[in-house]
């Protein structure tokens, strides 16, 4: 199969790129040539940039195309629209952020999503190739869904990734954990320990998503995982057993956490506040993709691949994570505060 990926050497587009190879499919890439040019030297390669120079997409036919770096919808309309008279099959990355309403578990792809006028988000990103802010990404990640589906009408794959993870994972959120938990000594772990949480391997991830591509699949899927409930408790649990830590958690209520200042989610990956009312964003329901074939690795060879890659690149600028100073400063009011209680 010709498939064409556009992105394709970083994080999901790297392990697109590898999976569709190891399967025999021929790939083309299309992106500016800025992120890892040196990878895939034997696949075809076409600089352009989506904010502006499509010209490198103007020939040739494929039988798929990937779009794993779309975020703005006239962006998204454009390459969709160049391309759906000579591809047959168009696979749109979007985003679980899409959702609205998230305070109860189990959301699935039919969930309402959260809704943004198009003659407002042209405005918001107008001369924009990347959205504006995290506030309005899960809006603008739906529209782009909308423009796919106009485009390639009946022959679309939308997918709804929630958290991925794994080696070359450069956000930090997930490796923020496994690196503190290597280090060992008092971890500071938030909120309830049987707070449920989702992620997936960038893999097992791809891997699937070849898979649909091949066979053409069309619709909406949520892909998440492990295929089980998994809780902060049972995840903080494997990092210490896959990296014979000698750890040792501290559990430290929201309402402290909160009272000192410390962010969820980007600043303690995993922790969104019960206050918050987002049990849906961290629980999504999957079997529509497990029917398909969706399956997970051990988490402990997640915990352990990631842990070895972030060993060699240990110079790179983290973006998420608490600082080792303040978990200490936490960590000791909190000792505190139970002592004079």
């Amino acid at each position: 199969m010709k498939i064409l990926i556009l992105g394709g050497t970083r994080f999901l587009g790297r392990f697109l790129t590898e999976s569709a190879l190891e399967r025999g499919h021929e790939v083309t890439l299309f992106n500016r040539g800025k992120e890892n040019p040196e990878l895939f030297p034997d696949v075809e390669k076409l600089v352009g940039d989506r904010g502006g120079d499509l010209s490198a997409l103007e020939e040739g036919e494929w039988e798929a195309v990937i779009d794993t770096c779309g975020f703005v919808p006239r962006v998204v309309r454009e390459s969709a629209k160049l391309l759906a008279e000579r591809t047959g099959h168009y696979t749109f990355i979007s985003s679980a952020s899409v959702y609205d309403e998230l305070e109860r578990a189990g959301i699935d792809e039919e969930h309402p999503v959260g809704q943004m006028s198009l003659s407002d988000a042209e405005e918001m990103t107008k001369g924009m190739t990347n959205p504006p802010a995290n506030e309005y990404y899960g809006e603008l990640k739906f529209l782009c869904e909308q423009e796919v589906k106009q485009q390639f009408p009946g022959r679309s794959l939308i997918v709804r990734p929630g958290l991925i993870v794994g080696p070359y994972d450069f956000t930090g959120r997930f490796s923020y954990w496994v690196n503190r938990v290597a280090k060992g000594g008092t971890v500071l772990a938030p909120g309830r320990k049987d707070k449920r949480i989702q992620l997936i391997d960038v893999r097992d991830l791809a891997e699937w998503i070849i898979r649909m591509v091949e066979q053409q699949n069309s619709g909406i899927f949520n892909a998440a995982g492990p295929e089980s409930v998994l809780t902060m408790e049972a995840f903080l649990g494997e990092c210490k057993r896959a990296l014979k830590s000698d750890a040792e958690f501290v559990w430290v209520d929201e309402a402290f956490l909160l009272e000192n200042e410390v962010g969820y989610w980007l600043e303690l990956p995993l922790w969104i506040p019960d206050s918050e009312q987002m049990e849906g964003f961290l629980s999504l329901d999957i079997d529509k993709a497990l029917k398909t074939g969706l399956a997970f690795r051990p988490l402990s060879e997640t915990i352990r691949d990631t842990c070895e890659w972030e060993l060699e690149h240990q110079a790179l600028e983290r973006k998420a994570g608490l600082a080792h100073e303040k978990e200490q400063e936490v960590l000791e009011k909190w000792r505190t505060r139970k002592i004079d209680s």
